[in-house]
Parts: structure tokens; C-alpha cells; sequence
């Protein structure tokens, strides 16, 4: 198979490539890429489901950690106002932990942009085919429509007026041929015409996905960069209330990483099979999808010296015909228009309708070449397979991140709650107020000293 211009396959798609995979009776699954077959489903579930191994041996970690923090706390003497030994390095072990949680939502971000990127490249790669393909249709037909046209009117007013010379009737009849012959040999150049498979509705629909997407994970980003900034208020302020709503939100959120991780540990596995050998899945799924001949679709996919133009022949004939038309018009031309005045205008049209047919003929020329296609191709492979498969490793980095830095502040905030005062409930009341415990008790002994 021919790699397409500027893409080859990259160390991580080989790395991801060659990890094992496993169906649910954990037998062993072929790493080609098959996303209609049952046990490579299967394959990718169990990847996604060690994402959720994962959150239960945190969540395992967490609880075993909470309870042995609750029962297996020694009791605090009476009267000891002293915080525990340990108590900053605790607050400090948090903090360090939600700072490297605000760093991966960094480096999520950045992997959100990077996966948007490469699916944009692989949508504008189709549009631009899409593109190519239409214009190939509307060239095709315009052509042949415009020599049809001038079979029925130009070259049928030209019999007529030619009618008393059986040679130069004959002459015409042979260029009405010829232009029968080049429409029927252009007509076939269309290969993409009825084709029910678009790749701009392809292109749209992956655009809609990822914008989906694209804001889930911005929204995730967000809410991971909140809970950390409100986690780290809450410490600085000691405020209880907000520490308690904190540490619901970093369990959800802790939910919502490790979901995350499986969705994209998954999806890199699914894309590096498919990046390893993109050639044989496109051509196959192509052909099963639109009907075309595998030797059409090997030309432009491959596009090497090892596969013929499937065009070429055609494209041969049309030429000809059109050569012959040309020689033809000109034999008339000197022949008819001394002797016909009436056929200098029909001439004259017959001349330029050859004109504009021999300029779209050689445009079609250069867009059936594979070169635009291919490089089409290649650029959405370029896109999927190194853009957007780099976005992924990045996001699973920060799904990582997020979910380690989460559980370490789950284990950090119930023992950082334990060094705030007793109650916060009178940090703000004002010190001359007759309802301040001190205060009272400053009044009770003034009254008993009178």
C-alpha cells in the first residue's frame, strides 16, 4: 500500500498498535482495525473498563483511608489547643495536589484544541473532495450537453447548407460522429454521479459531533478548574462549609475523569489501529458504501506508479475525437466557406463550442489526475491520525492528572477540616456585642469586681 503524501504513521500510533487486546473471555484479539466485529467491540470495552478499575480502586483507596482516619485517631486531651503534629504538612500535601490538578486542566485544554484541530483538518480535506468530485460531475456534463447541442443545431444546419457537395456532407456526417463518439466517452468520466455517499454530509456530520464534544470537555475543564480554585478558597479561608461542598464536587468529578480516561484510552487504541493501516479499511468500506470499481478507488488512494490511470483510455479516445473534429471543421472551413457563405456562421460557433470544450476537456484532465484527491486524502489522515490522536494522548494525560490530584485532596480535606477552629460561626461578630461570649464574660466579672 502507498502512504499518502506526508503521512506516516507515528511512534505512538506503533506503540498503541502493538499493546494486546482481549475480548470479555480475555482470548486474544487481532489489533487490525475492525470496529464491526463483535470481539474487537468487545476488545475496546475491556480498555474502557480498566478507566473504571481504576475509579474503584481509588474510590477502594479513599474510603479505606477516610475510615482508618476517623476510627483509628487517637483522642485529643482535654483542654489541648495545639493543632496535631502533621497538620501543615497535611494543608501543604493538598495544596501541591490541587496545583497539579490546575496544571492538567492546562494541559487538557491544550489536547481539547489539538483534537479539534486535526477533526477540522479531516472535515476541510473532505469538503475540498467533495469539491473536486462536483466539479468533475458538472465539467462532465456541461460538456457533454455543449457537443450535443452542437450536433443538434450547428451541425445539422451545416448538413443542410452543404447538402449539394456529397463530400463535404460526408465530412460533417464523420464530425456529428466524432462528437457522438467524445460525449459518450466523456459521459464516463463522471465515476462519482448517483453516488449516494457524500463526503460533505460526512464532513458535517463529524463536525457536529465534535463540536459536542469539543464543549463537554471544555465544560469538564471548567468544572475541574472551579473545584480546584474553590477547594483552595475554602483552605484559605478555612471555611468549613465550602471545604463540605468541595469534597462532594471532587468525587463527582473524580467520577467524571476516570470516565473520561476510559472514553479516550479507547478511542487512541480504536484510532491507532486505524492509523496503522488506513489504506485497506478506506478502500474496502468506499467500495462497500458507493459501488465503484476497486481500480478507480486503488488509483486515487494509492496514486503511485504501480496503478494505471482507469481513465486513461477513455480520456485517449475523447482526445481523438476532438483532434478529429478539429481537422474536420478546418477541411470544411477552407472547402465550405468560398462556395457556402451560409455555413461561415455555424462554422464559426462549430469553431468556438470546439474551443470551450477543448479547454474543459483538459481541466477534467488535471482533476481526474490523482494527485488532488490523494492529497485530500492524506491530509485528513494527517489530521485524524496525528493531530487529533496527540489531542487524545494530552486529554488522557489530564484525566490522569485530574483523577490523581482529586484523590489526594479527598484523603487531604477531611484531615485539613480537622485543623480549622471549632466553629466560624463567630469570626465576624463584632467584639463589642453584649452577645459575645467573651464579651459576657468580660461583663460578669466587671459586676462582681464593683
Amino acid at each position: 500500500m502507498g502512504a499518502p503524501p506526508g503521512y506516516r504513521p507515528s511512534a505512538w500510533v506503533h506503540l498503541l498498535h502493538q499493546l494486546p487486546r482481549a475480548d470479555f473471555q480475555l482470548r486474544p484479539v487481532p489489533s487490525g482495525f475492525a470496529p464491526r466485529d463483535q470481539e474487537y467491540q468487545q476488545a475496546l470495552l475491556l480498555v474502557a473498563a480498566l478507566a473504571g478499575l481504576g475509579l474503584g480502586l481509588s474510590l477502594i483507596f479513599i474510603a479505606v483511608y477516610l475510615i482508618r482516619f476517623c476510627c483509628c485517631r487517637p483522642p485529643e486531651p482535654p483542654g489541648a489547643k495545639s493543632p496535631p503534629p502533621g497538620g501543615g504538612c497535611v494543608t501543604w500535601s493538598c495544596i501541591a495536589a490541587l496545583l497539579v490538578g490546575c496544571a492538567g486542566i492546562g494541559i487538557g485544554f491544550y489536547g481539547n484544541s489539538e483534537t479539534s484541530d486535526g477533526v477540522s483538518q479531516l472535515s476541510s480535506a473532505l469538503q475540498h473532495a467533495n469539491h473536486t468530485l462536483s466539479t468533475i460531475d458538472d465539467l462532465v456534463l456541461e460538456t457533454v450537453e455543449r457537443l450535443g447541442e452542437a450536433v443538434r443545431t450547428e451541425l445539422t444546419t451545416l448538413e443542410e447548407v452543404l447538402s449539394e457537395r456529397v463530400e463535404l456532407v460526408a465530412a460533417t456526417r464523420g464530425a456529428r460522429r466524432q462528437a457522438e463518439a467524445a460525449a459518450q466517452h466523456l459521459q464516463g468520466l463522471a465515476f462519482w454521479q448517483g453516488v449516494s455517499l457524500s463526503p460533505v454530509q460526512v464532513a458535517e456530520d463529524v463536525t457536529f459531533v465534535e463540536e459536542y464534544r469539543w464543549l463537554a470537555y471544555v465544560l469538564l475543564l471548567l468544572l475541574v478548574l472551579l473545584v480546584c480554585l474553590f477547594t483552595l478558597l475554602g483552605l484559605a479561608k478555612q471555611s468549613k462549609w465550602l471545604v463540605v461542598v468541595m469534597t462532594a464536587m471532587s468525587l463527582l468529578v473524580l467520577v467524571l475523569s476516570w470516565g473520561s480516561m476510559g472514553l479516550e484510552a479507547a478511542t487512541a487504541v480504536g484510532l491507532s489501529d486505524f492509523c496503522s493501516n488506513p489504506d485497506t479499511y478506506v478502500l474496502n468500506l468506499t467500495q462497500e458504501e458507493t459501488g465503484i470499481s476497486s481500480d478507480i478507488l486503488n488509483y486515487y488512494f494509492l496514486c503511485n506508479q504501480a496503478v494505471s490511470n482507469p481513465f486513461q483510455q477513455r480520456l485517449t479516445l475523447s482526445q481523438r475525437a476532438l483532434a478529429s473534429i478539429h481537422s474536420q471543421l478546418q477541411g470544411l472551413e477552407r472547402e465550405a466557406s468560398p462556395q457556402f457563405p451560409a455555413a461561415q456562421k455555424p462554422l464559426l460557433s462549430l469553431e468556438e463550442t470546439l474551443n470551450v470544450t477543448e479547454r474543459s476537456f483538459h481541466q477534467l484532465v488535471a482533476l481526474l489526475h490523482c494527485r488532488s484527491l490523494h492529497k485530500d486524502y492524506g491530509s485528513a489522515l494527517r489530521g485524524l491520525c496525528e493531530d487529533a490522536l496527540e489531542g487524545l494522548l494530552f486529554l488522557m494525560l489530564f484525566s490522569l492528572l485530574s483523577a490523581g490530584a482529586l484523590a489526594t485532596t479527598l484523603c487531604s480535606l477531611p484531615r485539613a477540616w480537622a485543623l480549622f477552629p471549632p466553629s466560624d460561626d463567630y469570626d465576624d461578630t463584632d467584639d463589642d456585642d453584649p452577645f459575645n461570649p467573651q464579651e459576657s464574660k468580660r461583663f460578669v466579672q466587671w459586676q462582681s469586681s464593683i
